[in-house]
């Protein structure tokens, strides 16, 4: 899997901050100044994240995310 198979959500901090998130994974995030940052650092953290579960054998989670509009 990679991280297109995944709802990625982002959002921006009352600071200023960006978040951008794998929901689906836990520990999935990335926290920097700028959108664009934060999503660059979430592919490296997603990539870390998997190449962890493929040393261990062990398969990513399925996304079951649903983004609902409230």
């Amino acid at each position: 899997m990679t991280l297109a198979d995944y709802k990625v959500v982002v959002y921006r901090q009352l600071d200023g901050g960006w978040v951008a998130e794998v929901p689906a994974i836990g520990g999935c995030y990335a926290l920097m100044d700028t959108r664009e940052a934060a999503l660059a650092e979430l592919h490296r953290v997603f990539g870390m994240i998997a190449e962890e579960h493929a040393e261990r054998g062990q398969a990513l989670p399925v996304d079951t995310t649903q983004i609902v509009h409230a």
